[in-house]
């Protein structure tokens, strides 16, 4: 059965989207104006490497089962959909139109899969150990979440490494790491039925009769997609130095052993919440993905362009830190280089100047 799926946010977002049109599910995209009747003319193209091929394979929507829509925020229709994707930058939930269709969302009791590194703050309460704590500083607008009931709010690791192009225009994303996406069950069965079915009809896909990589397994424990955090601690938030962004490379690679020491450190603190060692990726297996990493991180991109916010993960993971007792030198100066960078930025305007 076709599902429709809703996913805001159309760059990142026609990942989770192509994999979906690709088993024969229907997806809108929610996106501006402008790259929505870009969408609604040419679809949307993503690149991808196939286990054992050397060059990416553009796959193309309209060539796909499922049908792609666009469309602005102010002319999303709820009632046709199963599942919301939740694919956007934190801080861009802030923007007035999407808070409107996100209140909308939370009325319509709607399951939202979260596909953002920030983990959107009603999931953090479905964590016992969390939700109490006061974590409301690492977000932009802690009030975008507060209707949300937490039951219908997952998250699915952002682990496939995708960008856009900066020569391409803005219906084109390249996949730089097809790893899979790990989503942690909803409360209800219902759901959990929707996200098992679209979990297979995703696996059965082939392309020429070859397996199509990034796949979407789901997992009973809340803990799996926290295994994440460890990697943008150590390697996504210390690209952000306090001169020019380094690559994720480099970020890991210039000293190991103190991104060793950072990576368990933040293992431990999923650990200390309730995370099962089983759920999280070894430090050996991470290094080894951050060698073809060369390309600064999502976050270091956004800072040195001028973004006034961006995710705070690294605050977050401080935050908790310090209310477990177990703080950490090397995270805490990590914040504070992306706070100076970030109020670089404001102060000179939020222009890049």
């Amino acid at each position: 059965m076709a599902r429709n799926i809703l996913i805001l946010g159309a760059s990142y977002g026609s990942l989770l989207a192509t994999k979906l049109l690709m088993a024969g599910h229907n997806v809108t995209l929610v996106c501006r104006r402008k790259t929505a009747d870009l969408i609604n003319r040419d679809g949307t193209e993503v690149r991808i490497k196939l286990r054992d091929e050397a060059v990416h394979r553009a796959i193309f929507s309209r060539d796909l089962p499922g049908k792609l829509h666009a469309t602005t925020p102010a002319e999303v229709d709820l009632s046709r959909y199963d599942l919301v994707g939740l694919a956007m930058q934190e801080p861009q939930y802030t923007n007035h139109t999407i808070r409107v269709l996100m209140i909308k969302i939370a009325e319509a009791k709607l399951p939202c899969l979260s596909i953002m590194n920030m983990p959107p703050l009603p999931y953090l309460k479905r964590i016992p150990a969390l939700a109490n704590m006061d974590l409301e500083e690492a977000y932009t607008n802690a009030l975008v979440w507060e209707r949300f009931k937490p039951g219908l709010v997952s998250l699915c690791s952002p682990d496939p490494q995708a960008f856009r192009p900066p020569e391409e225009a803005a219906n084109v994303l390249h996949v730089g790491l097809p790893t899979n996406f790990k989503a942690a069950a909803f409360e209800d069965a219902q759901h959990n039925k929707i996200l098992r079915e679209l979990e297979a009809d995703i696996d059965a896909v082939t392309l020429d009769g070859k397996d199509v990589p990034v796949k979407l397994k789901v997992f009973d424990s809340l803990f799996v997609p926290l295994a994440k955090w460890s990697m943008l601690l150590t390697g996504n938030y210390r690209c952000i130095t306090p001169h020019e962004p380094q690559s994720i490379r480099d970020a890991v690679h210039g000293d190991l052993k103190l991104s060793q020491s950072i990576y368990d450190h933040v293992d431990g603190v999923a650990r200390r919440l309730g995370a099962d060692p089983a759920d999280q990726v070894p430090f050996e297996k991470y290094a080894k993905a951050a060698e073809s990493l060369l390309k600064p991180s999502s976050a270091a991109r956004a800072v040195a362009a001028g973004a006034p916010f961006i995710e705070r993960v690294d605050l977050l993971v401080k935050l908790i830190s310090h209310e477990l007792g177990t703080p950490n030198a090397e995270i805490d100066r990590t914040v504070q280089t992306v706070d100076q960078k970030l109020n670089e930025k404001i102060v000179s305007g939020g222009s890049g100047s």
